[in-house]
């Protein structure tokens, strides 16, 4: 899949009177934390800079970012890789990641990734002064507890860009990948499989059944179990969900938040100004066309 695709694909503008997802209007510090940082932590899996410069060397928009998000992971099996992605489909995630490492060292993607990320996020974000809350951000989230997340220790046994820009993608990236690790496991402490939190997470936003867990691999006939599994429950009716699947999926709304919370504590009363500018920046980010524009992608997770 090139970039071009993906641009078709996933850059369209929200048709006008989508409401705005629930996890967006109602939620809190840690979510907001979240969602501010959300297109800076990603700005290497969307930006054309850099998937251009991975394209390069022989990977493409998929195995660009299976394989760069992996490498926080140094070099797995496949198996764990899949395991880390947590809501996509495994066999996907094994052969892209193995079709990636196959196409490129980890040396030389992190050294690509990093000149262009730490290179574009700073043209993005010209004439703005990011590193006094990139400092303050990564004072907040280095230093936590790793048990239970593969993702955020792995990238934290990395070395810190020195620039300012590098600085605040690190801090955002562990941010997306503490909270991501913290949600899987709430999902699997749940018992909920990766394709009814997939389904949970769509309906839960007002994507159409389907559409987002079609996107991490999963067939029609994988969809249509898991629905299943989740009307059993009382949590899904007609393509929607009930009341008690709602209910549901606040809940563990509510324990990501709560895994979170030391976050938010660390940050205290600087919290506000760092969701602030975070969310200003993002927007520059969304503006430069390197975050899809839709809030509802923006939402899931």
């Amino acid at each position: 899949m090139d970039y071009d695709d993906v641009v078709a694909a996933f850059f369209a503008p929200t048709p006008p009177g989508t409401p705005a997802p629930e996890s967006v209007t109602q939620g809190g510090p840690a979510r907001r934390l979240r969602d501010a940082a959300e297109p800076i932590a990603t700005y290497p899996i969307w930006a054309r800079r850099v998937n251009e410069a991975l394209a390069e060397h022989g990977l493409d928009f998929l195995t660009g970012y299976v394989w760069g998000r992996v490498t926080a992971l140094g070099v797995p099996s496949p198996g764990v890789a899949a395991a880390a992605f947590a809501w996509f489909e495994p066999g996907l995630v094994g052969a892209l990641y193995e079709g990636g490492r196959s196409a490129l060292s980890r040396e030389t993607l992190l050294e690509v990734r990093d000149r262009e990320v730490s290179a574009g996020l700073a043209e993005v974000l010209d004439g703005e002064d990011v590193g006094p809350i990139a400092d303050r951000l990564l004072e907040a989230v280095t230093g936590l507890d790793v048990a239970g997340r593969p993702l955020y220790a792995g990238l934290l046994d990395r070395p810190l860009p020195a620039d300012p820009a590098g600085r605040l993608h690190r801090a955002c990236e562990l941010v997306r990948e503490h909270r991501g690790d913290a949600h899987a496991a709430a999902a699997v402490a749940a018992g909920l499989g990766a394709v009814e939190m997939n389904v949970l997470t769509e309906l839960w936003t007002g994507m159409a059944l389907g559409s987002y867990s079609g996107t991490r691999g999963w067939s029609t006939e994988a969809i249509g179990a898991a629905t299943l599994r989740l009307e059993r429950r009382g949590w899904v009716r007609d393509d929607a969900l009930t009341d008690a699947g709602r209910g549901q999926r606040r809940e563990l709304e509510a324990a990501t938040d709560l895994a979170e919370q030391p976050v938010v504590d660390d940050l205290g009363e600087d919290l506000p100004l760092v969701v602030e500018r975070l969310a200003a920046w993002s927007e520059r980010c969304i503006a430069a066309g390197a975050f899809p524009p839709d809030p509802l992608k923006r939402a899931a997770g």
